[in-house]
């Protein structure tokens, strides 16, 4: 059996009991300390390290450890870029042996002094969702694999807090998600994203059940869109890109026009994306966001979830370029049009991006006031 000492996200119990697959209260748990030692924020990241330095570095001393237990830690803990160290313990009246997760030397930067419940607040619901899917890989994908994934597996986890957090759908039944019963899921693709199978059924309009059904559903994150709009030119901006979806259609117009749009990530709002993606996508900055939609894009095969907003901004003649992140492939073009084009776009059917038609048609309807009080 082996002792672990947990300074970091680990001290959060619910989360050590998730990735060690047990209870909390099968564990032999022991407030403890690591002097000359202090916990800080990961610089620019959402989880801690543990650096040497005058203070004490307080934790939980885990005892009792299988080395199932440890292969599971080492597993959910290879992604961070952590590697284990023996040291000596303060715990109880005296002293003890443990090991400690410490980061590899020159991955991290050390940034403030990091505090539980701050994190806890802050990221603990996104990642009890996230390791869920972390431990789920155990035996069938390596601790590298997972790190690769972990960006989207952290969006897929905020999404999902997001889906709790707000929810302004009108639902004439009162059917919840207490009405569906799940006998199976069993994920038959992941990468970038995933796609999932279920084994369900749910509550019948007539009181009773449907029978067993199989949906296949893709797996998805939340995403902010921004139609950028200039009420004092009366102008809006558009970006064109290669689209996969469109190709793999067999459309022979691929590039097409839409709003700026991005996943939501880990630690971030919606407009906090929007603005963000905005910056990225067009060099542009946002003065304020109007609320346009929020909504699912497929709901019948997606978890995708739209955050559709209206950004005002200045649009200039000069403001149109290429940009995009290089490391993301992206090579975007962005263009003006005025609002009668736009509109005459939309009657023509040559606008067939769904969310840029949304935000079209809700400009148009609060134009008049966007324009009498700029």
């Amino acid at each position: 059996m082996k002792s672990l000492f947990f300074f970091g996200t680990l001290r959060y119990v619910p989360l050590l009991s998730l990735v060690l697959g047990r209870d909390a209260e099968a564990l032999d748990v022991t407030q403890a300390s690591l002097p000359g030692h202090q916990v800080h924020w990961a610089k620019d990241q959402a989880f801690p390290m543990i650096v040497k330095g005058a203070g004490v570095a307080q934790g939980l001393l885990v005892e009792g450890l299988s080395d199932e237990d440890v292969a599971r830690l080492n597993y959910y803990e290879g992604g961070f870029d952590y590697t284990l160290r023996d040291v000596t313990l303060e715990a109880g009246s005296g002293t003890r042996t443990s090991q400690v997760y410490f980061p590899t030397e020159g991955v991290w930067v050390a940034g403030d002094p990091w505090v539980l419940e701050d994190w806890v607040q802050r990221w603990g619901e996104m990642t009890l969702y996230a390791a869920i899917e972390v431990m789920s890989y155990l035996g069938t994908l390596n601790a590298d694999q997972v790190a690769a994934m972990f960006p989207m597996i952290r969006a897929r986890a905020t999404a999902r807090v997001n889906a709790r957090q707000s929810n302004p759908a009108l639902s004439p039944s009162g059917f919840s998600d207490q009405d569906v019963t799940v006998t199976a899921v069993s994920r038959r693709y992941v990468n970038f994203f995933a796609l999932d199978e279920y084994d369900l059924s749910f509550r019948r309009y007539d009181g009773g059940a449907s029978n067993m059904v199989l949906r296949a559903v893709f797996q998805g994150s939340d995403a902010a869109i921004v139609l950028p709009y200039d009420p004092v030119r009366d102008r809006v901006l558009l970006i064109e890109q290669f689209r996969p979806g469109p190709f793999a259609r067999g459309d022979e117009k691929p590039w097409q026009l839409e709003p700026i749009a991005g996943r939501v990530d880990a630690g971030e709002t919606p407009k906090e994306t929007a603005h963000r993606e905005t910056r990225e996508e067009a060099g542009l900055s946002l003065r304020e966001l109007h609320d346009v939609s929020h909504c699912y894009a497929s709901p019948g095969c997606t978890t995708e979830y739209y955050h559709i907003y209206l950004g005002i901004c200045d649009l200039p003649d000069d403001v149109t370029g290429i940009s995009g992140i290089e490391s993301e492939a992206e090579d975007i073009r962005s263009y003006l049009f005025d609002f009668d084009e736009l509109m005459d776009m939309v009657d023509k059917m040559q606008a067939v991006n769904a969310p840029l038609v949304l935000a079209a048609l809700w400009l148009a309807r609060h134009r008049e006031r966007l324009r009498a009080g700029a």
